[in-house]
C-alpha cells in the first residue's frame, strides 16, 4: 500500500484557460474537489508533488483545504499533448471508512517453466479493477508465474487478492498465458512452383544455330 501524500492547496478564485495559464507558469495545477455532499471547490496545487503521486502509483491522497485535511482519490488526471506535465486534477472526496473503485497494475512475478520448451508468454491484461477499503489501496496485483508451462494461463478468478479487495473485472478474462508458438504455414505446389528457380537458357552465337539446324 502507498504512503500516505499530503497535498497543499490553495483556494482559486475564476476559471478559464487565461487564469490556468498564468497558474502553469508558477508551476501550479488547477484542480477541484467535489463528493459527499459537500461543495465543489476550486483549488490549485503544486505540481511537482502530485505528478510524483501520479507517478507512484498514489490513488488517494490527503488534502489540506481551508477547515482541515480531507482524504480524497483522484479520479481524473489531464495531461499536456506530450504526457508529461499535469494540466488539471479531479479528487473526490472519501471517508477512511469506505470502499471505492481504482485500477492498479498487474506485477507479474517470475521465469515462467513453458519458455524454456520453447513457449512465447503473452499478457493480454495489464491493470485490474478492483473494489478496495480507501484507505487501503494496493501498489498493483502481484502474480506469481513461474510455475506456468506451455498452454497454460492464469484468470482473474485465479488471482489471490489482498484482504479486502475484490477484482470487479471478468473472472474467465485471461491475465497472463503461455502460448505454443505457431508452425509456419507448408508451402502449396503452386507457390513452390512460383518461387522456383527458373531456368537458365543461354543462347548461341548467330550462325552457330544455324548450322545445327543444317545438320
Amino acid at each position: 500500500m502507498a504512503e500516505s501524500v499530503v497535498l497543499e492547496t490553495e483556494m482559486r478564485e475564476g476559471r478559464g484557460s487565461r487564469l490556468a495559464a498564468k497558474l502553469r507558469k508558477k508551476k501550479k495545477v488547477p484542480a477541484v474537489v467535489y463528493g459527499h455532499k459537500e461543495q465543489t471547490v476550486s483549488v490549485s496545487i503544486d505540481h511537482d508533488p502530485i505528478l510524483s503521486a501520479i507517478r507512484h502509483g498514489v490513488r488517494v491522497v490527503d488534502i489540506r483545504l481551508t477547515g482541515g485535511v480531507q482524504k480524497a482519490q483522484i479520479v481524473e488526471v489531464q495531461w499536456d499533448h506530450l504526457g508529461k506535465d499535469v494540466l488539471h486534477v479531479d479528487f473526490k472526496r472519501v471517508s477512511a471508512d469506505e470502499r471505492i473503485e481504482v485500477e492498479v497494475p498487474i506485477e507479474l512475478r517470475g521465469t515462467p517453466q513453458g519458455l524454456s520448451d520453447g513457449g512465447l508468454l503473452d499478457q493480454p491484461l495489464h491493470t485490474l479493477r478492483i473494489e478496495c477499503p480507501a484507505i487501503a489501496v494496493p501498489d498493483s496485483i502481484r502474480v506469481s508465474i513461474a510455475e506456468l508451462k506451455v498452454e497454460d494461463a492464469i484468470h482473474v478468478k485465479d488471482l489471490k487478492l489482498p484482504e479486502g479487495v475484490k477484482a470487479l473485472d471478468e473472472p474467465d478474462a485471461i491475465i497472463v498465458h503461455v502460448t505454443r508458438p505457431a508452425a509456419a504455414p507448408a508451402e502449396t505446389p503452386a507457390v513452390a512452383a512460383a518461387t522456383a528457380e527458373p531456368e537458365v537458357i543461354r543462347p548461341g552465337k548467330k550462325g552457330e544455330e544455324g548450322e545445327e539446324e543444317k545438320k
